[in-house]
């Protein structure tokens, strides 16, 4: 990963790691310090700690969203730091070697992190660079490479990891977060520990780990060898390392709750310390006061709610000793939908579930015939022609021939909303049935006058339409099966 990436120079050199959530903990801890200690003094030292990269239109502008948000946790293998020399890729400049989105749903009741494996087979798209000078370089786009040479390979900064995860997901990451080596040492050191556990003894002379059958603590160096080893669990392989650094960060989130780290001045001042010296940003993001902001934002989803998944994959079959792997096209395609749609994976699944009776309501009763309902149909910050699409597909495949296209609306807006008078509930509930949308999603109003002079319904797409005749609420599919946990629940490596 190049230094030259609009990088602006803090401390010297200090290190980053690759594990993601832990630096909300720490900035957690710093939210709580600066509270009790409204010390300015303390704040200009944390924000003295960070590094930040200019990722340009990679990422947002805005610190937090009202909708949806989703940060990039980027580990690199870079070799930086104390006692870091025998580890990672040598002459690396650092690459994508542990990555996970981090999805936040809009009413922040529940999370997604979800594991990209770095052997993942993919394009990797163009991407701009930003230099401290402020002039910018285009890398070119390759098809056809390992994910993890989205960063540091050929000069690639986190944005080009940002914009080839939007490639695969269809995802926009609002900001990124990088750390490396040295990070996982300091934190764990940091918070006292983090609790493990594991079916069976382990004995790895690779990564000289060595823990007992059961529960036991790691920090610091045993801590960066748990999450390293790949020969310790499972069939070897990178799919198994993730799944024990889910577990891992799982149970470093209920240290962080659970423990008195949250109310000892002391263990909040080590631990935000730790947390900002390891942390690279995208620089809208890039100072101790918004990442405060943007962990009160994350804080507010329950452990329980917090789900962790892999990206599902499949051994590349073009290749006879299998190294790499691709998207699983029968499973894959359903959890990115799930994440889109904002629906979780724990028992928050369905979004109707939340809203209020009188919401939810607006669903039930009867409902008319196709045949019966009269729209007009907006876009509102859909892509281009989407009304026009969805009309054809309304009248041609749903029967809904009393629809008509009343091009761009107003003003844009995120979520598609449908608007009836009380006499056109049952025309409602049947659209509503037809494109899948939420009770949230119907909002009781005033009729409008279509161009033959009845009253009738107004459809407005907004930016979640995802295309003609596809519904609009992924919660009315069966969740896929892939392996999952929860960050409040401790669960054994194997």
């Amino acid at each position: 990963m190049p230094s030259t990436s609009g990088r602006r120079k803090r401390k010297p050199k200090k290190s980053r790691k690759k594990k993601a959530l832990l630096w909300t903990g720490g900035v957690m801890a710093f939210v709580v310090v600066g509270a009790s200690l409204g010390a300015y003094v303390l704040y200009q030292k944390l924000n003295g700690n960070i590094d930040t990269i200019d990722v340009g239109d990679a990422g947002s502008k805005n610190v937090v969203s009202d909708g949806p948000m989703n940060i990039l946790i980027i580990g690199t293998d870079k070799r930086t730091g104390k006692g870091n020399e025998g580890y990672g890729d040598k002459g690396s400049a650092g690459h994508a070697d542990t990555t996970i989105l981090f999805h936040v749903s809009e009413d922040r009741t529940n999370a997604t992190a979800m594991s990209i494996p770095r052997d993942l087979v993919t394009d990797i798209p163009e991407c701009e660079t930003r230099k401290p000078d402020g002039t910018s370089t285009v890398i070119p786009g390759t098809p056809n490479e390992r994910f993890n040479t989205s960063l540091g390979q050929n000069g690639r900064d986190p944005g080009c990891t940002m914009k080839t995860v939007e490639n695969i997901t269809g995802l926009k990451p609002d900001h990124f977060m990088m750390v490396d080596f040295n990070a996982v040492k300091e934190l764990t050191t940091a918070v006292g520990g983090v609790q493990v556990c594991m079916s069976k003894p382990v004995d790895d002379p690779k990564s000289h780990l060595v823990l007992p059958q059961g529960r036991s603590k790691v920090q610091g160096e045993k801590a960066l060898a748990l999450l390293r080893t790949r020969h310790s669990f499972g069939n070897e392989s990178d799919l198994d390392r993730i799944k024990v650094q889910q577990q891992f960060l799982g149970s470093m989130i209920r240290e962080m709750k659970s423990s008195d780290t949250l109310t000892n001045p002391k263990k909040l001042y080590k631990l935000a310390d730790a947390a900002t010296n390891a942390l690279t940003v995208d620089s809208a993001i890039g100072d101790a006061k918004k990442l405060m902001t943007l962990a009160q934002e994350i804080g507010k989803v329950n452990t329980k709610n917090v789900t962790f998944t892999t990206l599902p994959v499949r051994d590349n079959p073009a290749e006879k000793i299998k190294a790499t792997v691709v998207i699983d096209e029968s499973r894959a395609p359903q959890v990115l939908q799930m994440m889109r749609d904002d629906v979780s994976f724990t028992e928050v699944k369905r979004k109707a579930a939340k809203e209020k009776a009188a919401v939810a309501a607006r669903l039930k009763g009867t409902k008319s015939g196709p045949s019966e309902v009269r729209v007009k149909i907006f876009n509102g910050g859909a892509k281009g022609g989407s009304a026009q699409a969805q009309l054809s597909w309304l009248q041609t495949e749903a029967g809904v021939t009393k629809s008509e296209n009343a091009g761009n609306s107003d003003a844009k807006q995120p979520r598609t909303t449908l608007e009836y008078a009380p006499e056109q509930a049952d025309q409602a509930r049947e659209l509503a049935s037809i494109m899948g949308l939420s009770g949230s999603a119907m909002k009781p109003g005033a009729s409008v006058t279509n161009s033959q002079g009845q009253p009738a319904m107004t459809l407005t797409l907004g930016a979640d339409f995802k295309g003609a005749g596809v519904k609009m609420n992924a919660s009315s599919l069966p969740t896929p099966n892939v392996e999952k946990s929860t960050a409040d629940k401790a669960q054994c490596a194997s």
